[in-house]
């Protein structure tokens, strides 16, 4: 659902992150396991659906959690010093409905966090040498990353089944 067209900001910038994140789930409906972790892409090996749901899910944790909540990372996270740097899209072997699930509740722990904030508030963790990013500024991000994403999940949906649009797949 949209966010209203007369809200307020914040209501505006939680209201699009909220609609373009549940238009992810409609993009996966009716996929086989198979689909969701086929790539399309010869020269993108990691841009199937299963790897761009992980993506955004960690993305999300990375932001919110960590620089805006200032959650250490305490080993919870897929990437390693010496690791693959898209390690987070490495689910060959993890169900596209747990992912969906995560998520999802990945989603809500975001919501919390900046319900907890206002939107001029600065990340609690230093991540570059630029400055710290208000809550606005990251709402922004994940409007602008969550869109992206979904425009990648669009053209491999079509590739894989020719379903296209925001209409249910299934």
């Amino acid at each position: 659902m949209r966010p209203s067209l007369t809200g307020d900001e914040r209501e505006q910038l939680v209201g699009w992150l909220d609609h373009l994140r549940s238009l992810v789930r409609v993009k996966c409906e009716g996929l086989t396991e198979e689909d969701a972790h086929r790539v399309v892409l010869p020269t993108s090996p990691l841009t199937n659906v299963a790897g761009l749901v992980a993506h955004l899910r960690w993305v999300e944790y990375s932001w919110f959690q960590q620089n805006l909540a200032g959650v250490p990372d305490t080993g919870q996270t897929p990437w390693t010093a010496d690791g693959h740097p898209d390690a987070e899209m490495l689910v060959d072997d993890v169900p596209l409905a747990q992912l969906l699930d995560e998520y999802e509740a990945e989603n809500a722990r975001s919501n919390a966090v900046v319900a907890a904030m206002d939107l001029g508030d600065l990340e609690q963790a230093v991540v570059r040498e630029s400055g710290r990013a208000s809550v606005r500024y990251v709402l922004c991000h994940l409007i602008e990353e969550t869109a992206r994403h979904l425009g990648h999940l669009d053209i491999v949906r079509e590739l894989l089944d020719g379903g296209v649009g925001y209409e249910s797949m299934s």
